[in-house]
């Protein structure tokens, strides 16, 4: 079960999940230490394996950087689920082999601190504090692919 850490706004960019005083690493622990913490200096004490973000339109607009994909990672966060996400940072999630849900009615749905259950396969959040099912589009099989083989480059070696 997983633990839901909402964040009820919109446009939530790249410099605000890492930084970019950080980005002289690509060391996933050390760029979750600061994951967030310019929207809020207390999430890497709150968040704990297998929890996800919750958040409106646009999440991970701004520069375009694996970083951002890598510091939640990092941080063991299981998915972000938003109303919609920036392009580029959507293309790097499935990329870097992160699960990404989009969700119009999660954030009216999903309250902070609330238990969420998610069904990848069948496109279904449960949120087991309220009881609520959400469904929401499976990702295509060939992003699911590259995600399962653990990002881009290792799909292509897999297929070589």
């Amino acid at each position: 079960m997983a633990k839901a850490h909402v964040y009820n706004r919109d446009h939530i960019n790249t410099d605000e999940i890492i930084p970019a005083r950080y980005l002289n690493t690509d060391d996933e622990a050390e760029l979750a230490r600061h994951c967030l913490e310019d929207l809020d200096k207390d999430f890497i004490s709150k968040v704990s394996e297998g929890d996800v973000i919750v958040a409106g339109e646009d999440f991970g607009c701004g520069s375009s950087r694996e970083h951002a994909v890598w510091a939640i990672r990092g941080a063991k966060v299981q998915t972000v689920i938003a109303k919609s996400f920036a392009r580029i940072f959507y293309r790097n999630a499935i990329n870097c082999g992160f699960y990404l849900i989009e969700s119009a009615e999660a954030l009216e749905k999903i309250k902070d601190g609330d238990e969420v259950e998610i069904n990848y396969k069948a496109g279904v959040i449960r949120n087991k504090t309220t009881g609520i099912d959400i469904n929401f589009k499976a990702l295509p099989d060939f992003a699911l692919e590259i995600i399962e083989d653990g990002g881009l480059l290792e799909h292509i070696v897999k297929g070589m």
